[in-house]
């Protein structure tokens, strides 16, 4: 059975439809290394402020957690912008992946090399 967003259009060309669900797959690859990093940060008891640790596990959870619903979104808009024939849409997951990746970095470097 076929979400209602699938249900009308033009059916696309399976490998277009394949390469959708493959890059959906990859998105979800990366939203479960986030939170393995923040099993990790948590869990290895990295030699951090106890506060910082948990603030740190909780942001990676969240952006993987964010990452995931996000993969989900696309997926349904790409299907749905091929079976009509329009562009694709923007990537927006792929500019709030850097921002967050690079803010999370940033604040981690920031913490080692204070310590």
């Amino acid at each position: 059975m076929r979400p209602e967003v699938l249900r009308d259009g033009t059916e696309p060309d399976p490998r277009f439809t394949l390469a959708n669900e493959r890059t959906f797959l990859a998105w979800i690859r990366t939203g479960l290394a986030l939170v393995a990093g923040a099993v990790a940060v948590e869990g290895f008891g990295i030699d951090l402020d106890e506060g910082v640790r948990t603030i740190l596990a909780i942001g990676l959870t969240t952006l993987g957690v964010a990452v995931a619903v996000g993969a989900g979104v696309r997926w349904l808009r790409v299907e749905a912008a091929m079976r009509h024939g329009r562009p694709l849409p923007f990537p927006t997951l792929i500019p709030f992946l850097v921002v967050a990746t690079v803010v999370a970095a940033a604040t981690l470097l920031v913490l080692v090399t204070t310590r």
